[in-house]
């Protein structure tokens, strides 16, 4: 099979789809890797060290897309990619087509056949291509988030640790899966009062046995957690319903009586958000403000630290790749029923049932193509 990866082209995503040991790996088993020059120098793998593994670099995006049976990527495809889907190719990244009518629409135009790395889903429910990158995010989203309650950056002027004689940080975790989870080790790590809501009480007492009681755990429920929010100098949004939209939260009256300078980071922003007025931001605007409070809602928080990224991502891909380039998608999908949960479109049909509900779509299941 020729396997195509071409550059991210999403603002400031420095990530790429393969390492040179990935490529490999596919070349050894007798397929063809064809790389876009320059993929993955926002993570330091350079053209020569691709060219040493045994791909072919070419210049532009177009061949690559042109050429590839399986095709990439780290993050859904934008505007300008959207020309150069097309029917018989498979589409291997993240996708987050609950959140966006526009990608989904283009992939059910083009008869792609698309795999979502967020919905690959195994028999215990562990979602295993996400879990890499809900991690770092994870733990960015509480770096982020001390960087921005500095005062030079809108914030309230807090020190997540506090100073002997001055209480530390009010730091609340809204979900506490494994970007939650890893974002409350940072923060209570820095030295901050850390509290971590969910709906799971298995989940609060795994967190409160994992930390002997340093991080408090609290069950979610509304007034609960609209209290904890209005003293928070930090608020971190990690809720998570695979496939669909985030439930929203934290609502615009809840803000408006938040400390003036508190910050509010959504990693729940490629899933719609999980705060009212939580909206998409860039690494080159990254905030805005809602009354008084900050609010970061970077879409690929990942993408600022690259080299750590693609290769905590392709750890995961590469067993998944390795099969849809060996067995092609519908053999891969037959034989590993966790990977036949990510597909999500083919020749014109949405096959993921939860973007179907949340943008009004009709839905086939996927059953039907692997009989």
């Amino acid at each position: 099979m020729r396997v195509g990866i071409p550059t991210e082209i999403k603002n400031n995503e420095y990530r790429v789809a393969i390492t040179p040991a990935g490529v490999s790996e596919l070349v050894r088993r007798g397929h063809d890797v064809v790389v876009q020059a320059g993929a993955g120098e926002g993570s330091a793998i350079h053209d020569a060290d691709f060219k040493a593994a045994g791909a072919q670099i070419v210049n532009g995006a177009d061949q690559v897309w042109a050429e590839a049976e399986l095709l990439l990527k780290v993050k859904e495809p934008i505007e300008p990619e959207y020309s150069r889907m097309r029917k018989g190719q498979t589409l291997f990244t993240y996708l987050h087509l609950a959140a966006s009518r526009p990608c989904t629409d283009a992939l059910l135009k083009s008869g792609t056949t698309s795999i979502a790395y967020e919905t690959v889903q195994t028999a215990d429910g562990a979602l295993p291509l996400l879990a890499p990158m809900s991690e770092v995010a994870g733990r960015l989203s509480a770096q982020v988030g001390a960087y921005h309650l500095m005062r030079t950056q809108g914030g309230r002027g807090v020190l997540m640790g506090g100073v002997p004689g001055v209480a530390p940080a009010k730091v609340v975790v809204i979900g506490g899966g494994m970007a939650g989870d890893n974002a409350a080790a940072v923060a209570w790590g820095m030295g901050a009062h850390v509290t971590v809501f969910d709906l799971n009480v298995n989940i609060l007492r795994k967190i409160d046995a994992e930390y002997g009681g340093a991080i408090e755990t609290r069950y979610s429920s509304r007034l609960d957690l609209e209290d904890a929010v209005k003293q928070a100098d930090l608020v971190i949004g990690a809720v998570l319903v695979p496939g669909a939209k985030a439930p929203k939260l934290v609502t615009n009256e809840t803000v408006a009586q938040m400390k003036p300078g508190a910050v509010l980071v959504d990693i729940a922003i490629d899933q719609g958000g999980c705060f009212e007025d939580s909206r998409p931001t860039t690494h080159d605007d990254p905030t805005f403000k809602v009354h008084e409070a900050v609010f970061y809602c970077v879409a690929n928080m990942p993408g600022a630290v690259p080299r750590t990224s693609t290769y905590a991502l392709t750890n995961a891909t590469m067993p998944y790749v390795l099969k849809l380039a060996d067995k092609g998608w519908q053999g891969a999908c037959f034989s590993d029923p966790a990977l036949a949960k990510g597909l999500s479109t083919h020749q014109g049909e949405l096959l993921n049932a939860e973007v179907a509900h949340d943008l009004d779509l009709p839905y086939t299941d996927p059953a039907s193509l692997l009989a």
